[in-house]
């Protein structure tokens, strides 16, 4: 079970909360030092699982959005990092009730780390979730299907940059 294996060492403040896994990898909260590495993997996970999507921003507009604005916390960001040995290996976003985003560097895929994450979300938000992905996204749909996320919307895409079909999912306890 999931739980077993997660360990939660909750300091003063939210910001500080770390869960550690049997794995080896830190959940923790973002830190200035952390945006390269979380736009890094935002970058790798995005060309790898969506190769037909373009993509709306250069590779150094989206560097500057994650270092000026994502994990600064600007906006309502609420970024977490999950780390093996040091090093950023996944990144979620959340943003009031939004799962805004949840990136795994792709060679960290399947290896429950995308689960620890979501269940964090979870914790965190108990009222519920919503998120969007795109459409051709088979594998993100079926992960967050997985999760108890409910198809609620599709789109034709015109209400994102990339001009991509969506769908929205959300989660209810």
């Amino acid at each position: 079970m999931e739980t077993d294996a997660v360990e939660t060492e909750t300091a003063e403040a939210a910001d500080t909360e770390f869960v550690r896994h049997a794995a080896g990898a830190v959940i923790r909260r973002a830190g200035a030092s952390d945006a390269d590495a979380v736009a890094g993997v935002w970058l790798r996970s995005f060309t790898a699982a969506l190769p037909e999507v373009r993509r709306a921003h250069t590779d150094e507009e989206v560097r500057a959005w994650f270092q000026e604005v994502v994990v600064p916390g600007r906006a309502g960001h609420e970024t977490w990092v999950a780390a093996v040995d040091g090093t950023v290996v996944g990144m979620m976003v959340l943003n009031g009730t939004e799962l805004d985003q949840l990136y795994l560097d792709p060679h960290w895929r399947g290896r429950g780390i995308g689960d620890r994450l979501v269940h964090l979300a979870k914790r965190h938000r108990r009222n519920g979730l919503a998120l969007w992905t795109f459409q051709v996204n088979a594998p993100a749909r079926r992960f967050y299907e997985r999760h108890g996320f409910v198809a609620a919307e599709h789109t034709d895409g015109r209400g994102n940059e990339e001009r991509e079909p969506d769908v929205r999912y959300v989660w209810r306890p």
